[in-house]
């Protein structure tokens, strides 16, 4: 059962993230610093996020 649980919480702070770092994105854009390292950096990051989210789905392991 600790495994389903670390899971679980890896989960849940994988997309607690995923969001801070997409309303942080937008708010880098709306200053026009979408060439800044930091935007940079999150816009990688979404893309590591979107990859782990999307096999978890395709294993059944989200919705």
């Amino acid at each position: 059962m600790e495994r389903l649980e670390a899971f679980e919480e890896m989960l849940s702070k994988i997309i607690r993230q995923a969001e801070y770092e997409a309303e942080q994105m937008k708010r880098l854009k709306a200053a026009g610093k979408e060439k800044s390292a930091t935007y940079r950096q999150y816009f990688g990051n979404r893309m590591l996020y979107k990859m782990m989210l999307e096999k978890y789905k395709e294993y059944g392991l989200i919705e």
